[in-house]
């Protein structure tokens, strides 16, 4: 006899099952049970995975089902405290039928049942009960529970009602969890047995079969720990509670052995699983393609027949399916409009038609039209088109897609395919069928209202989004355990921090295959043979022994950081594991277990689903709230890799920020400018947007921002659209190597050679290197003559390296060339060059697109760069580091980023008549949108506001007191003319004048509305009288004010705290503080020690003690490029502590060096210590003059003197009378004779105004240090 578990949860029950799915099967194979069934809570996740596995293990037959949720009333819709009970009910299907009942109440209960859980009544379990098999479940089943609730009458009329509905396919279940484990629940075990007394009863009474299962949980006995730390998670419980839930731990795959021991006296229990798993009939629940039939327009079909004629040969190509069964006069009708639009549109793009073009559409057309696919295209124009009328930015194009000319002539893409070369067959391989992938790029404020079109297109319940699954990480497993077992915060985040973010890079001995063919032996590498035994090709079942070669060496390769993988490679962690204490050990041990465990589901960001009928036919559906209306949607129970497999259609779409920014953009040109431009016009050989690129002035243009690429623009001096699209493809990994050798050939400075002559043409677009796939794929159909099937699964091998299908091409490619008349030498040369290089070639149709985006974004900086960079700007609202780096960059075009103004500011950013940016309204933190909105509708209604109490007068009622804050102290009242401190100074009623004002408008509109109900319409009562504002005397507190500034801003905009200190900054740093870790981690390269000087401004300051009981300091230093966190330990954190305030300008000398001290023998073991930047001395920015100069030598040319130059020396260095002496370099440019001497007459102040004046007057300078 044997065994069949008929109740199982996988990790798809979420936080309460821990079994994955592939760890069931090995486990189920193992005990040699025949058939494994999945039945996780209220859902079908893990259905699609389960299949999945099931193939690989042949021996045991999956069963699909679930753990429903029925309600105890007659209405799952009511959702109230009243109507909240439910019972468990097991449900498993028989055949394909039974899965698609089962869908559909599975689905039912998430789209009309949901409270809490998701919930049917047993009206809707009775509708679809066919095909299905029904267990009673657990104790938290209908009939236990009224077993042990002494109510033998209601369970008896229940399993009555269940027989009546599923016949011979109903099964009472039993299940005993006796367990002796301390702390586990006993009181299950006592209830299992008075609900197994009253089953075997009623079993007797009614003839229902008795089944007995385990309620699995997790998959072997030695997880129950593991398990019970997950429950804690689930309940927000601790370890140690007393009264929290637990499980017996006896939820576990058991064996035949084990579930026969619990009832020794029932064998037929366990023989009736056996009964159960063989009334499952084999079935797949894969299923082709079921597209969405396209609604063609009412005036073609009209004349369809006309069309049906004219498009005949296409139409047959695809008429039947590769079973030979027609498919129909609606997909007849599909391919006639779907010819009927290509053609319009390729007119609109082409003109008439060449030999090149003609032959390009009519074979897409074919293949569109034999793979089954007109309406994807017919639905994916559709959208596009209605996004377009409706001004939402569409891309030109992602992806493969991009190769296609039909979608060109559809308006789907936007880059001509046929003028770049690039290939159909990249797109959809005419010699395999598989679903086309188009991907969509629409601007972000956009992309939800296509989703809203195609959902009131097609129909709600025809439309749906995909489903994610979070799953707990190395990082979150060790901080979720630590939460439930009571250690402390700070504990955690010490572990958490010893895991890489990054993958761990782990220096390896490997042994490659290796052939005469195969290109230079790597450094450090070398040949050597190996005998082996390979099966003997002339007699079957023998094998023989060859000798073959291998490449030996190291190699560095790429670990995620799994806790599995960081107690093998991070000592840290590991010692911790095996020396730290049981609390920590224990932590780490059942996070090890816990990590990949799904956490939570999620809904992907991009990808839709869009069905012919009703989706609950195909797929089983669960909701989701709207992030943008709160609304519940669809969401698919499979994630988006199984989409395709049961035969839907999945679209991706993608939100691209640069279109909103372009998007953005050109509204800022048309309301500066009165122009409207269509970008998709622009010329592509513009020689400003050219020498843009050159100067690598692209900080903003999207994809060529890097520092790196800058720098290879600069040395490539790109002029044409084709070496945007070749340095889009190189600049990665991997091909950035060759980067060099492309620009030495652009600049003529490398020979550009061709292997063949024949290579040319498809070459020279990128100077003879091999850059994209396409290339490889057109050259190897016209050297070798490769089919175009042919050559995507080229493409494709060598990419993915499949070594196989290299191998098999290989001859082919070989043989065909030489066919063609073509030197197997060189042929060899070819192939040997594309195995190294084609794992790195690149999409061509994909970088064309987003060099085409590029280009955009490239035209409009280098015409339009002030509305270009607000726009940026405008996009970047809640990214400073972003903010910082374009403002940067408007500032170096002479730009300038003006505070929010309340008469000039819109709510984004925006540009002024004088070309300055304008900080938007809408961008000061804390402002609320509405009060924006009713700024701007008053604005515009009533003219500018003329000065602080008519803004006052027209906002009363509007704008409350923190509003009031926040457009003071962000700048935006500075054109009122009053200083930003008088707001804040007394009045005579005691009051600040801000307060006042506030009150002087709640009382001018109080007057105001009485006003407005007066029989005569004046009052005679004494108006509001305004508040006088109080003069400004002494200086404002220019530090404070910026502070707050920034708090409101996110940055300093009027001015910043170190601009007094430029000069400081500019002498005595050896770099910007945020580029610190850069010169850490270079020192450490080179393991040489470096003195180094930073200045910037303390932002924060925060001590605390470590675990070890040692006190430390962490600080936050602050200049104009960034900021960087200085740590202090030690026995000089007091001394230093003290010189680190918070708001404080500091002058930091240190130096970089070993982080700590290691003997010479550890060393040897471990290796040297990182390095670490190390404080020597502090003191306050506005000192360093002082104690750091001995004096000042300026350079003056002898051509420069004359009376007026004189004079004007002269008279800066009166204005600017201190102590550094000067001493002046007069030097004669023809006879080069100098001579110094030091002023005895005068000493200077060292100050920023003193050296820019210098600049001004274009006099050299050099700082004499002490």
């Amino acid at each position: 006899m044997s065994f069949v578990h008929l109740h199982v949860h996988t990790q798809y029950s979420i936080l309460d099952g821990q079994s994955s799915i592939e760890n069931l099967f090995n486990r189920a194979e193992e005990l040699g049970m025949p058939g494994l069934a999945i039945t996780d809570h209220g859902n079908m996740y893990g259905v699609k995975e389960f299949f999945k596995f099931a193939k690989k293990h042949s021996s045991v037959k999956p069963i699909i089902g679930c753990e429903i949720y029925v309600t105890r009333h007659y209405d799952h819709k009511l959702k109230d405290k009243d109507h909240k009970e439910y019972y468990h009910l097991i449900l498993l299907a028989k055949n394909y039928n039974g899965y698609k009942n089962l869908m559909k109440i599975v689905s039912t209960g998430h789209i009309e049942g949901m409270y809490y859980k998701p919930r049917v009544s047993h009206e809707v379990v009775e509708k679809y009960a066919k095909d299905l098999i029904c267990c009673s479940a657990c104790i938290a089943g209908e009939i236990p529970r009224n077993i042990i609730n002494g109510d033998m009458a209601a369970a008896e009329k229940a399993v009555e009602w269940h027989k009546k509905v599923f016949g011979d396919d109903y099964y009472l279940e039993v299940q005993l969890h006796r367990t002796e484990i301390p702390g586990q629940s006993q009181e299950v075990y006592e209830r299992q047995k008075i609900a197994l007394e009253g089953i075997i009863e009623l079993s007797r009474k009614t003839g229902v079969k008795i089944v007995a299962t385990n309620d699995a949980h997790f998959v072997r006995k030695e997880d129950g720990p593991a398990h019970d730390r997950l429950i804690c998670l689930t309940t927000n419980a601790f370890l140690n509670d007393e009264k929290r839930l637990r499980y017996t731990q006896q939820e576990y795959l058991k064996s035949e052995e084990e579930m026969a021991a619990l009832f020794p006296d029932h064998p037929e229990f366990l023989a009736n699983t056996l009964e159960v798993c063989d009334k499952i009939e084999k079935y797949t629940i894969d299923r082709g393609h079921v597209l969405p039939i396209f609604r063609i327009d009412p005036d073609f079909l009209k004349d369809v027949d006309k069309y049906l004629e004219k498009y005949k040969d296409i139409i047959d190509a695809g008429r039947c399916d590769k079973e030979g069964n027609d498919r129909g006069v609606d997909f007849t009708h599909s391919v006639a409009y779907l010819c009927h639009l290509c053609y319009q549109g390729a007119e609109k793009r082409y003109g008439t038609l060449d030999q090149e073009q003609a032959e390009r559409i009519d074979f897409e057309l074919k293949t569109i039209s034999r793979m089954g696919f007109p309406d994807y295209f017919l639905i994916v124009q559709d959208f596009i088109s209605a996004a377009r009328r409706n001004g939402i930015s569409v891309g030109p194009g992602r992806g493969s897609a991009a190769g296609s000319a039909v979608a060109y002539c559809l308006g789907i893409t936007n880059i001509d395919p046929i003028r770049y070369q690039l290939l159909f067959e990249r797109f959809l391989n005419p010699d395999r069928i598989s679903m086309p992938d188009i991907d969509i790029d629409f601007d972000d404020d956009g992309r939800y209202r296509v989703f809203k079109y195609v959902e009131d297109t097609y129909g709600k319940d025809h439309i749906s989004h995909v489903i994610t699954f979070g799953t707990m990480a190395a990082k979150m497993a060790i901080k979720d355990v630590a939460r439930v077992s009571n250690m402390p915060v700070d504990e955690s985040t010490r572990l958490t921090k010893m895991i890489p973010d990054r993958p761990i890079k782990v220096k390896e001995t490997v042994e490659l295959p290796y052939t005469d063919e195969d290109e230079e032996l790597e450094e450090g590498f070398k040949i050597i043979e190996k005998e082996e035994e390979i099966p003997d090709p002339e007699h079957e079942g023998k094998k023989i022994k060859v000798t073959r070669k291998y490449k030996k060496g190291i190699v560095e390769k790429d670990y995620k950081p799994t806790l599995k993988n960081c107690l093998k490679f991070v000592d840290e962690l590991r010692n911790e594991y095996e020396n730290g204490s049981e609390l920590t050990k224990d932590v780490i041990k059942y996070a090890l277990k816990l990590e990949g465990c799904i956490r939570q589901t999620g809904v992907h960001a991009c990808a839709m689903i869009i069905g012919r009928g009703d989706l609950t036919d195909y797929i089983p559906i669960s909701i989701a709230a709207d992030k943008a209306t709160g609304e519940d949607v669809w969401v698919s129970q499979y994630e988006g890799c199984f989409i395709e497999d049961v035969g839907m259609l999945k679209m991706d779409f993608l939100g691209l920020r640069t279109l909103s920014i372009i998007k953005e953009c050109l509204e800022n040109i048309r309301k500066r400018h009165g122009i409207e431009i269509d970008i998709e016009k622009i010329p592509i050989d513009d020689p400003e947007t050219y020498a843009l690129y050159s100067r690598g002035d692209t900080t903003s243009v999207f994809q060529f921002e890097s520092e790196g690429m800058k720098q290879w623009l600069q040395k490539l001096e790109p002029t044409r659209f084709e070496d945007l699209i070749a340095m889009n493809a190189l600049y990665r990994p991997g091909p950035m190597d060759y980067i060099p050798s492309f620009v030495d050939r652009k600049q003529g400075r490398q020979k550009i050679e061709y292997d063949l002559p024949e290579m040319e043409e498809f070459l020279q677009d990128t100077y003879g290197i091999t850059v994209y796939q396409e290339q490889v794929m057109l050259l190897s159909q016209k050297l070798a003559g490769f089919t175009k099937g042919e050559a995507d699964k080229l493409r494709k091998a060598m990419g993915k390296k499949q070594l196989d299908v290299l191998e098999s091409l290989h001859d082919k490619f070989i043989n065909g060339g030489k066919k063609n008349g073509h030197p197997e030498k060189i042929l060899k040369k070819i192939w040997k060059d594309w195995r190294k290089f084609a794992q790195y070639a690149f999409n061509k149709s994909h970088a064309t697109c987003y060099a085409w985006v590029s280009y955009q974004t490239g035209w409009l900086k280098a015409h339009y760069p002030a509305e270009f960079q607000a726009a940026n700007l405008s996009k970047n609202l809640s990214n400073m580091d972003e903010i910082k780096k374009i403002m940067d960059d408007a500032k170096k075009s002479k730009i300038k980023v003006l505070n929010p103004d309340i008469n000039e500011s819109d709510s984004r950013f925006t540009v002024n008549k004088e070309g300055n940016i304008r900080f938007g309204l809408g961008g000061i933190k804390g402002f609320g949108e509405n009060i924006v909105a009713a700024i701007l509708k008053e604005r515009a209604e009533n003219g500018s506001f003329q000065d602080i109490f008519d803004f006052a007068e027209r906002m009363a009622g509007t704008v409350n007191r923190k509003a009031y804050d926040a457009l003071l102290y962000s700048g935006a009242f500075d054109s009122f003319g009053y200083t930003r401190t008088q707001y804040t100074l007394t009045v005579s009623s005691g009051d600040t004048f801000l307060d006042a004002l506030v009150k002087y408008a709640d009382l001018y509109r109080m007057d105001a509305m009485e006003s407005s109900v007066s029989l005569f319409g004046d009052s005679e009562e004494t108006k509001p009288q305004r508040p006088e504002m109080p003069e400004m005397k002494g200086e404002e507190n220019t530090l404070e004010l910026l502070h707050k500034e920034k708090e409101l801003v996110g940055m300093y905009l009027s001015a910043h705290p170190l601009d007094r200190y430029r000069f400081e900054l500019q002498n005595f740093t050896s770099f910007p503080v945020a580029s610190l870790p850069d010169e850490i981690a270079s020192c450490d390269a080179r393991k040489s020690p470096e003195n180094v000087n930073i200045a910037g401004f303390i932002t924060s300051v925060n001590t605390g003690v470590s675990r070890f009981g040692k006190p430390y300091l962490r600080a936050v230093i602050e200049d104009f490029d960034g900021s960087y966190e200085l740590a202090v330990n030690g026995k000089d954190i007091e001394d230093i502590k003290a010189r680190l305030q918070e708001n404080t300008p500091v002058y930091i000398e240190g130096r970089i060096e070993e982080k700590y001290f290691r003997k010479p023998e550890d060393r040897k073991e471990k290796g040297d210590p990182p390095y670490d930047f190390k404080i020597r001395k502090i003191i306050h920015l506005g000192n360093v003059v002082e104690t750091h100069v001995k004096g000042l030598m300026i350079h003056i040319s002898t051509t420069m003197l004359n009376s007026s130059f004189r004079e004007r020396l002269v008279g800066l260095i009166k204005e600017n009378k201190g102590s550094v002496p000067l001493t002046m370099k007069l030097t004669d440019p023809q006879t080069r004779f100098t001579i110094e001497f030091l002023s005895r007459k005068f000493q200077i102040s060292l100050n920023l105004n003193f050296i820019d004046q210098l600049n001004e007057m274009q006099i050299g300078y050099k700082v004499i240090r002490k």
